[in-house]
């Protein structure tokens, strides 16, 4: 068929053959791209398409618990709901509206969510999204999915809770809003607890609205961990400490319980403490969150004589009845003049450490030389960390030999230019009480995986340091500083057991104005019994004054009460007869301390080398040493069994504590009974058993 040509069409061929034209390359156009996508970029499209509609998510497996050596939850993890928001997805005009309703339900402020709102659209890092409440209350949850609103989303989550708020913090720690360990064993063992995330494939349409979900992995829970500590003697120790920081106008304390045979903790407490179910707030100063006993290292004082004598008796030809002369309070060295607080002529060894002579110590010491006593340092634990499961432990301040001044050797004898921590005291304490083996300080008892069998945790075998025989020397002559009557713990006594242990009174120095001030770091370190020790304990209280700031004085009474306690807790049998007990008890209840007693852990102030630079140490502090008073701790009358039921365990701790009652508690949440009930007359030492249930 011909076409005619277009001169002689018709005005309307002429349009219907020119939209017919472009009809057909329009047509052409359409088929070229279909050939396009349909069969030249088929794939990658589609791969395009796949991902903007399928999402994968992340699913938090849930952090396994903590639990005490008795297993009560220290920390636990429970579902939650969480509420998020994709702000982007709101109307601009509707943006205050939006936040509006939502403060409402969940009782913030609506013009701060807004302009968290604004914040999070405009924030690449979150891609738009913004949690609102990552813990919503079940009516909460029900309240936001009932508005079904497409900008926000209800999602399934866990909160961390820790059941006894302040009580053992910086051993627990915290997690910070993603669920990560930020403190304490939280941080330190975080991948044992957190598990393994699982993943969620969801597919959305075009308005990010998700229609379909799939569990593509499913998550693992983390393991559970048991502790060595003991929930009520962290209770114990942390009142104690706090009562003693107050009372004597202190700046902290610290404490450290640990058995000394097999190096488990039984209670590590700071005061100022935390409580970790509160999130530090942007401008806090962290007040409180400081591990003191395991990061801040110290001049320790007169405690450190422990040392120099121990290294005497294995190097040396001294034992504790050699004569030293104590040049009647003064020495010359070099250009110092060193004083004691009494004027001492010859004392023996061991009487050197009872009175707490500095003269004496220094002589001991130049005895032993400066290669020996740096070695036996070394041995004792210090200068080093002890590898204990806690994140930024501090491995002290020990200078190397070839960094000693002329004048070292006066000096390091009785606590001054090294630093060290309470932690790396007590498991110094612990070589004396445990027959001179150098065990490990540990917290973790055992892991459990998922409905897996619970299993012990191995630590590092004991290591030989001491003779046994310096050990026994040593035991003899802490002992004799409670016992002898001018000795610097002569006052401390616990009811049915038999005490020893050493005070340290360390003047804290002043780098500013590079003088020591008459501020004190007051140190107990002690163990009991004294012949079959159980129980090593260390107290420090810094920044005490005058003479009821010393060492005996201030940490005395924390020592005192928590190893009563400790003792009964753990059913250490007595071994001081009752009889014995009772002519104590009298005796020092007529006992007024002389001023002599006061002063007579001796004390050099003026004439001390320079100590240790603000950079070496972390605290600004130094070892001199002052007399120490100790504080008797006697019986009382039988107590009755109070009534417990129906109470928290928060509650039934600070009774029991405030009525030195000893109470074991199985279970959480609220006590449903008790044994002895209340009204029972208590025999001496008896526990009252309370159950507790949610």
């Amino acid at each position: 068929m011909e076409i005619p040509p277009l001169s002689s069409l018709s005005k309307t061929q002429e349009r219907a053959l020119l939209a017919g034209l472009i009809l057909l390359g329009w047509a052409f156009v359409v088929l070229a791209r279909l050939f396009t996508v349909q069969i030249l970029e088929h794939d990658s499209l589609s791969r395009m398409a796949h991902r903007q509609q399928e999402h994968l998510e992340v699913i938090d497996a849930p952090r396994g618990s903590i639990y005490d050596r008795n297993g009560a939850i220290m920390a636990i993890s429970s579902n939650s709901h969480m509420a998020v928001v994709n702000p982007r997805r709101i109307p601009k005009e509707k943006a205050e509206l939006a936040a509006a309703m939502l403060a409402g339900i969940l009782q913030q402020d609506a013009a701060q969510l807004q302009a968290s709102f604004e914040k999070a659209a405009a924030s690449r890092t979150r891609g738009g999204y913004f949690v609102v409440n990552d813990h919503l209350t079940d009516e909460q949850a029900a309240s936001l999915e009932g508005m079904h609103l497409d900008w926000l989303e209800i999602r399934q989550s866990s909160v961390r809770t820790y059941p006894n708020n302040d009580v053992a913090a910086h051993v627990i720690g915290n997690v910070d809003w993603q669920g990560n360990g930020v403190a304490g064993v939280e941080r330190k063992l975080n991948k044992d607890l957190a598990g393994t995330p699982g993943l969620r494939r969801t597919e959305r349409d075009g308005k990010e609205v998700s229609y379909e979900s799939e569990i593509v992995k499913s998550p693992v829970m983390g393991k559970s961990l048991g502790l060595t500590i003991d929930r009520e003697l962290q209770f114990i120790a942390k009142e104690a400490l706090k009562q003693a920081v107050k009372e004597n106008h202190a700046d902290h304390a610290s404490l450290v319980a640990m058995n000394p045979r097999t190096g488990e903790i039984l209670a590590l407490e700071n005061y100022p403490t935390y409580d970790p179910n509160e999130r530090p707030q942007a401008g806090d100063k962290d007040v409180g969150r400081k591990n003191l006993a395991v990061g801040t290292p110290f001049e320790p004082g007169s405690v450190f004589k422990v040392v120099t004598l121990s290294a005497a008796l294995e190097t040396t030809h001294l034992r504790p009845e050699s004569l030293i002369d104590c040049g009647n309070g003064v020495m010359k060295m070099y250009n110092r003049t060193i004083h004691d607080t009494h004027s001492h002529g010859v004392l023996s060894m061991q009487d050197v450490l009872a009175f707490s002579s500095n003269i004496g110590a220094i002589k001991i010491g130049m005895q032993v030389g400066n290669e020996n006593l740096y070695s036996y340092i070394r041995r004792l634990g210090f200068g080093q960390r002890t590898g204990i499961e806690l994140p930024a432990e501090a491995p002290g301040i020990l200078r190397p030999l070839k960094r000693w001044q002329p004048t070292s050797i006066g000096s390091v004898p009785m606590g001054h230019e090294v630093g060290v921590t309470s932690l790396q005291l007590v498991q110094m304490g612990g070589i004396i009480a445990n027959g001179g083996y150098l065990v490990t300080p540990h917290l973790v008892a055992w892991q459990q995986e998922p409905n897996g069998p619970r299993i012990a945790v191995p630590h590092a075998q004991p290591v030989p340091v001491l003779r046994p025989e310096t050990v026994m020397s040593m035991r003899m002559m802490m002992r004799r500083v409670v016992t002898e009557p001018h000795g610097t713990g002569h006052l401390l006594h616990v009811i049915g057991y038999s005490l020893a242990g050493k005070t340290g009174t360390a003047q804290i120095y002043d780098y500013e104005h590079k003088v020591y001030t008459h501020r004190y770091n007051a140190s107990f370190l002690g163990f009991a019994p004294a012949n079959n020790p159980a129980i090593v304990i260390v107290v420090t209280v810094s920044g005490t004054t005058g003479a009821a700031g010393y060492g005996g004085s201030a940490a005395g009474p924390v020592f005192t009460r928590l190893m009563a306690a400790s003792l009964n807790r753990l059913g250490i049998v007595r071994d001081v007869p009752e009889e014995v007990d009772e002519l104590v008890a009298k005796q020092a209840s007529k006992t007024k301390p002389a001023k002599n007693d006061e002063d007579s852990d001796s004390d050099t102030v003026a004439e001390l080398t320079t100590p240790l630079s603000a950079e070496e140490m972390n605290i600004a502090s130094d070892g001199g040493s002052r007399g120490d008073e100790v504080v008797a701790v006697t019986a009382g009358a039988a107590p009755t069994a109070p009534n417990f039921v129906g109470k928290t365990v928060r509650d039934v701790m600070q009774e029991a504590t405030a009525t030195g009652i000893e109470v074991d508690m199985l279970g959480d949440g609220l006590a449903r009974a008790q044994n002895p009930p209340a009204g029972t007359l208590l025999n001496p030492g008896e526990h009252i058993r309370v159950r507790f249930q949610r």
